[in-house]
């Protein structure tokens, strides 16, 4: 089900994928100039659904409105808890874990410990601007509130996490920000990740389906 969900800063869209009983609610989001059909994202979709997990992508309103920087970082955080509030709704009692690549994986750090999460999925998180290793992002992997999972590119010129900041950090060789060299291997450590964070062992025949 592809639907809208209006913010105080523009409507996002969200394209919800569900199995059925899920034992995980899993909400990802794109890079700042990216999309919901990122190989990474899709990969992750499909991994999780054999787990038995519902997905919902979510485009945000500044990338809605054809934007490709997501200006303040206050406004992007207010309209993403916005979206989570009525998707946590559609499924009572289903932890929730939430998610994203690049910019959208800082999202996800900085609204954690708001939205509740039980878990974070970082992918190819931008730990500083390329050549800028000062200026690093690290706080807001620390600051989560919840075990963070980063799946990042050996070769990514934002850099690599500190194992140390993080519940989990994969680094896959020969990958760069993109992670579109092998996007299958990122669907599966996230899916064994989640599947061992939560004890999901059922697997799910076929698709995810529509909500």
């Amino acid at each position: 089900m592809r639907y809208e969900v209006e913010t105080p800063h523009g409507p996002a869209r969200v394209e919800l994928d569900v199995v059925p009983d899920p034992g995980l609610l899993l909400v990802l989001t794109h890079g700042s100039a990216g999309s919901v059909e990122a190989v990474d994202l899709l990969a992750v979709r499909s991994a999780v659904c054999r787990r038995g997990v519902a997905v919902a992508r979510v485009t945000q309103p500044f990338r809605l409105a054809g934007r490709r920087a997501p200006g303040s970082a206050v406004k992007q955080d207010e309209a993403w808890l916005v979206v989570l509030e009525t998707l946590v709704k559609r499924f009572p009692g289903v932890p929730l874990v939430q998610g994203g690549r690049s910019n959208g994986a800082r999202v996800a750090c900085r609204t954690a410990r708001a939205a509740g999460a039980e878990a974070v999925v970082a992918l190819a998180f931008p730990l500083h601007p390329p050549g800028r290793p000062e200026r690093s992002r690290a706080g807001e992997l620390r600051d989560a509130g919840a075990d963070v999972l980063v799946v990042n590119g050996d070769r990514d010129p934002f850099g690599v996490p500190d194992e140390a900041d993080v519940s989990r950090l994969v680094v896959l060789p020969q990958e760069g920000h993109d992670l579109k060299r092998a996007p299958a291997l990122v669907g599966e450590v996230v899916a064994g990740w989640l599947g061992e964070r939560f004890k999901l062992l059922r697997p799910v025949e076929g698709a995810c389906g529509e909500r």
